[in-house]
């Protein structure tokens, strides 16, 4: 297939994505048609590896991930201050700073079409000890007008805490300029509560629940059957999660800073805020309420167990569907940009490869074993990775004028 320039447009965000396009011949843009048969839905009952994953915590493997997923744990602040500069500089040789290595990154893209998948927790906010408080900004209406790229680059290059409004500002450019997606464990509806963008695509609950823009700007240029479409491919298991969520709630009552958060089509357990010395306590906890639903499996995150259907879909199967959705499946003139910190974003790191197309970027301030290509270290390198990506195309566009 020869490939072709992708010049993007002025106004480029997810709902004008139908303006773009891939330039493969016979591609037809119309944002969520039913899944092609190659990313169907295959429900599959995992109970046995289910069971090997739960029997794990037995012999004390849960504990000692638990302490892994905590980025402030005081063993490893120690191995830190110990000096593990060798192991870390070998670290980011094999997955360099995506600041970096901007231009290699800008080099992938082309000819190309960017884009952009950004987890929530962790990559646009700060991790919190209140999962109800990570919030991305909270002075910003969605009136507001947007503030200019090369003002918030400055601001953001001074390596200054993040001011209120400048991340959404960050995102809210972006995706003026490449469709952009969310794509969270978090509940769908809290995610956009957070963000409060309406012309981006979101994905919740690791990706099985997944809308369109529902903006009023958004759905002038978005296709009549494409009104903020839905796709839920785990909607049979609703009641199930409501009674896990109930059980696991009254089962860890007993355990100071325990916090189990219903996202919809899965449950999350925090232990951010909880001792140490219980985590032991919660872990069996959890594993012995999971065991009573066979058709539901446990995994671990960043400082949360996490509690879902055992269908074959994650943040990667969500990833694909978005590029098929908008025109881009099976095309070698598109560029997925993914960026997470969660062992959940390793499934999209992980199709990026297989693909052989896109660019993978952790979050993380410390070595951690991944698919991605490039590394950030905090929510403020990405905003800054954002906006620099903003000001390139800004610049790419105005050479292709002259």
């Amino acid at each position: 297939m020869a490939k072709a320039s992708v010049v993007v447009p002025e106004q480029v965000g997810a709902a004008a994505a139908a303006q773009v396009g891939c330039p493969c011949p016979g591609t037809t843009l119309f944002p969520y048609p039913p899944p092609r048969a190659g990313i169907a839905v295959r429900r599959k009952c995992l109970q046995a590896a289910q069971q090997l994953e739960l029997g794990a915590g037995l012999r004390g493997g849960w504990v000692e991930s638990m302490r892994a997923s905590s980025p402030t744990h005081a063993k490893a602040a120690a191995a830190l201050a110990a000096g593990v500069d060798e192991e870390h500089a070998a670290w980011m040789a094999r997955h360099p700073s995506a600041l970096g290595e901007f231009e290699k990154v800008v080099a992938a893209s082309k000819g190309k079409q960017i884009v952009m998948f950004l987890d929530y927790d962790g990559t646009l906010s700060p991790i919190v000890d209140d999962p109800d408080a990570a919030f991305m900004s909270e002075t910003v209406s969605l009136s507001s007008p947007p503030l200019s790229p090369t003002l918030l680059l400055h601001s953001s290059s001074s390596r200054t805490p993040l001011l209120p409004h400048q991340m959404r500002m960050a995102v809210r450019s972006v995706a003026k300029h490449f469709p952009t997606a969310i794509v969270s464990g978090r509940c769908r509806d809290k995610v956009f509560e957070f963000v409060k963008l309406a012309e981006l695509y979101y994905a919740g609950s690791h990706g099985m629940d997944i809308k369109g823009p529902a903006s009023r700007h958004a759905a002038a240029k978005s296709p009549p059957h494409n009104k903020g479409v839905l796709f839920q491919p785990a909607s049979e298991f609703l009641p199930m999660i409501e009674q896990v969520h109930d059980r696991l709630e009254q089962a860890t009552r007993s355990i100071p800073g325990a916090k189990v958060e219903n996202n919809k089509f899965c449950v999350s357990v925090h232990f951010r805020c909880v001792d140490e010395k219980s985590w032991g306590a919660l872990a069996e906890t959890v594993r012995r309420v999971v065991r009573e639903f066979p058709r539901l499996r446990l995994s671990q995150g960043r400082m949360v167990f996490e509690v879902r259907p055992t269908i074959k879909w994650d943040k990667g199967k969500a990833l694909e569907f978005l590029l098929d959705s908008l025109g881009f499946a099976d095309c070698s003139d598109v560029l997925p940009v993914y960026i997470g910190d969660d062992r959940t974003d390793e499934d999209a790191f992980k199709v990026l490869r297989r693909r052989g197309q896109g660019v993978g970027i952790l979050v993380s301030k410390h070595p951690k074993e991944t698919s991605a290509s490039f590394s950030l270290q905090e929510p403020a390198e990405v905003m800054e990775f954002l906006l620099r990506l903003v000001e390139w195309n800004r610049l790419s566009r105005t050479r292709l004028r002259l």
